[in-house]
C-alpha cells in the first residue's frame, strides 16, 4: 500500500491543476474499484464485499487528489510571455 501510494501521489502532483480535478476524482474512483477487483482475486471466494472494503479504506487511506497547480496564478506571473 505504501508503494501504491507514492504512485498515486505522483500522479496527484503530476495532473492536478485547476481545472483536471473532477477528471482526477474519476481516476480515483477507477482505481479504488480496480483495487477491489484484484484484492478479491486473492482466493477463488470473494475475499471482501463493499462494506470490508470501506473498512480496509478507512484503515489504509489513499491521498485525495487536490489543485496543486493554481494556473491562474501562474497567468498573473508570467504575463509578460503571453
Amino acid at each position: 500500500m505504501d508503494r501504491f501510494k507514492r504512485s498515486l501521489a505522483g500522479y496527484y502532483n503530476y495532473y492536478c491543476i485547476t481545472d483536471n480535478t473532477p477528471s482526477v476524482h474519476q481516476f480515483k474512483d477507477k482505481v479504488l474499484y480496480l483495487l477491489f477487483r484484484w484484492l478479491n482475486r486473492r482466493s477463488q471466494r470473494k475475499s471482501f464485499t463493499w462494506d470490508k472494503f470501506n473498512l480496509f479504506i478507512h484503515k489504509f487511506p489513499l491521498p485525495s487528489p487536490r489543485v496543486k497547480v493554481n494556473i491562474y496564478d501562474i497567468r498573473k506571473e508570467i504575463s509578460y510571455i503571453l
